[in-house]
């Protein structure tokens, strides 16, 4: 097992213990990649990792799957336990977890699995794991701080090419094909999703792009990014064909000025929801608070959501290295939508946008 990993099985068995929890059950998932490198798909047999305070990490895996989990970069490190079709892998599970009484287990867990163990350990009390192991993925390594930025880097790149195709008179799923073959010649393994709504189309922040011709004077909001290196990039910019339509310049200063103010709110120390009220505030001020329907912002790492959220609610201290977007916007229905969005990452003493591209407001033909 790589250092990384064994550090991070060590701060989550820390992490458990301080919550007073007795064991971690982790499922196939990118909490179990993010752990031990391997990276199973999720099926009806469970695979399952076991963490202990004290006590050495085991893996439950099925038996035809053993040489694939003991060839992995965690396998010569953790205890594999094999079971046979037909036998019983929760009474297994149980073996391994005999005395715990209060049991966190992944987030991605299948219900079907979450039954099994609850009949193998009936005086057990279970409570989701996302306390313990997204506390520990929200705060990023140097390496993985490293891929974001080159993620980050190619979704830029990626605007900047499509800033100078033809965008008038084409449908909304050609320029989302454009932008997944951008994200892709960019360095993207995969484009994950390529948003792009247009006119009153706009104005539904998850739209998915269809045969609408993009017309003159329509909003055109491109939310996309992708997979690179295992993490993904996310942003958004909103551009014009031709020129702008009537009220859409003001709404757009708005939404820009909430941008950089959120941004600009990011320091260690700072909570999560401060920063969503910092962008709400600066809406709400310039009479459009009432179209901002949803939360600031999302961390992005190995998953495209995940903690810290920047939402009321969301009490979670920022600290150096965690990673999330910035994202406030602007919805008027059956007119026009806008949002601006950045990943930032909290440095030691502020912020640092791993986002580029321009943000002001851009008149595409």
């Amino acid at each position: 097992m790589s250092a990384p990993h064994v550090d991070r099985i060590r701060r989550a068995n820390e992490e458990a213990s301080r919550r007073g929890l007795d064991a971690v059950v982790v499922s196939p998932s990118p909490d179990l990649a993010y752990l031990t490198g391997y990276d199973p798909m999720p099926l009806e047999r469970p695979t399952l990792l076991v963490l202990r305070p004290e006590r050495d990490p085991a893996l439950l895996v099925p038996e035809l799957e053993r040489p694939l989990a003991a060839a992995s970069p965690m396998g010569k490190h953790l205890d594999l336990v094999p079971w046979l079709d037909g036998a019983d892998p929760y009474e297994a599970v149980a073996s391994l977890l005999d005395g715990a009484a209060r049991v966190a287990v992944a987030d991605r867990l299948w219900a079907s699995h979450l039954m099994g163990l609850q009949r193998a350990l009936p005086g057990a009390s279970f409570s989701p794991a996302s306390a313990v192991l997204g506390r520990l993925r929200s705060v990023k390594d140097a390496s993985e701080l490293e891929v974001l930025r080159r993620a980050a880097r190619a979704a830029d790149e990626t605007f900047r090419e499509i800033l100078a195709m033809s965008f008038e008179g084409r449908s909304e799923e050609a320029v989302a094909h454009d932008l997944a073959e951008l994200l892709v010649r960019h360095g993207h393994a995969k484009a994950e999703f390529t948003i792009v709504a247009s006119g009153p189309h706009a104005a539904s922040p998850h739209h998915e792009p269809g045969g609408r011709t993009i017309l003159p004077r329509d909003a055109v909001v491109m939310d996309f990014g992708g997979e690179l290196g295992g993490y993904f990039s996310d942003t958004t910019r909103t551009v014009v064909v031709v020129e702008a339509p009537e009220g859409f310049p003001q709404a757009y200063e708005a939404v820009q000025e909430a941008q950089a103010a959120a941004v600009d709110a990011v320091r260690p120390g700072v909570r999560a929801e401060e920063i969503d009220r910092v962008a709400r505030a600066v809406i709400e001020a310039a009479g459009y608070g009432e179209r901002f329907i949803h939360r600031t912002g999302h961390g992005i790492g190995l998953e495209l959501h995940e903690p810290p959220y920047m939402v009321e609610g969301d009490g979670t201290v920022l600290e150096p290295r965690m990673t999330f977007s910035v994202e406030p916007g602007v919805y008027v229905e059956g007119r026009f939508g806008i949002r601006i969005e950045d990943i930032v990452a909290v440095s030691q003493d502020g912020v640092e946008r791993l986002n580029r591209s321009t943000r002001d407001l851009q008149v595409v033909a």
